[in-house]
C-alpha cells in the first residue's frame, strides 16, 4: 500500500536520482553508533581511502521511534551540508542485516520522505544482498551491504597509486 502510493508520487523515479560521487572526501553516515554496519563502513574507508573524513549521525536503527530518529538525522545532515557547516559529499544511511521486522524502520514513510527531500546525494546500504527496503528504492543509489556502500563512494588509493606509477613510467619512456 505505502510502496504503491510512494511510487505513484514519483519517489522511486530514476530521473529524480542524483549522481553519487565515486571519490567522496567527506562522508556522512546515519546508523547505529554501536552496530557492525558502522564498523564495516569505517573499515572499508580506512583500507580504500584513508583520507576520507567521516561524520557519524548516530541513531537507533530498530524499535519504537527509530524511523523518526533516522529521518531526523538525514534532515540534520542535509541541513548542515546545505548551510555550509559540514562539507558532506554523500550520505550513507545504513544498518546491518536482520529479519524483515528488524529492518522495518527503513520501510517507513518518514524515512522515505527524508531521503527524497535530501539535497545531498544518498546511498541506502540496509541489510544484506537480498534485503530491499523502501529506503533502497528512494535513495539515489542502493548498495547491497554497508561495506558495498562504502566501496561505492570511495576510490581504492592503492589502485590509484598503481595507475600513477604506470603513467610515470610511460611518460619517462616518451621523453
Amino acid at each position: 500500500l505505502l510502496k504503491g502510493r510512494l511510487s505513484r508520487e514519483g519517489l522511486f523515479n530514476t530521473d529524480s536520482k542524483q549522481p553519487i560521487p565515486q571519490a567522496a572526501e567527506h562522508v556522512g553516515v546515519v546508523t547505529s553508533a554501536t552496530g557492525a554496519a558502522l564498523q564495516d563502513i569505517l573499515t572499508v574507508l580506512a583500507r580504500r581511502s584513508a583520507h576520507t573524513k567521516v561524520y557519524i549521525f548516530p541513531v537507533p536503527v530498530q524499535g519504537k521511534g527509530a524511523a523518526a530518529e533516522i529521518a531526523r538525522a538525514i534532515k540534520q545532515a542535509d541541513s548542515l551540508t546545505q548551510s555550509g557547516q559540514l562539507p558532506i559529499d554523500v550520505l550513507i544511511v545504513s544498518r546491518g542485516g536482520g529479519s524483515p521486522e528488524d529492518l522495518w524502520e527503513f520501510n517507513e514513510e518518514i524515512v522515505a520522505r527524508a531521503l527524497f527531500d535530501a539535497k545531498v546525494p544518498t546511498v541506502s546500504a540496509v541489510g544484506h544482498e537480498v534485503d530491499v527496503s523502501i529506503a533502497d528504492l528512494v535513495a539515489d543509489i542502493r548498495a547491497p551491504t554497508p561495506s558495498a556502500g562504502a566501496e561505492l563512494i570511495s576510490t581504492d588509493q592503492q589502485e590509484l597509486l598503481q595507475k600513477l606509477d604506470h603513467l610515470s613510467v610511460a611518460m619517462s619512456r616518451s621523453m
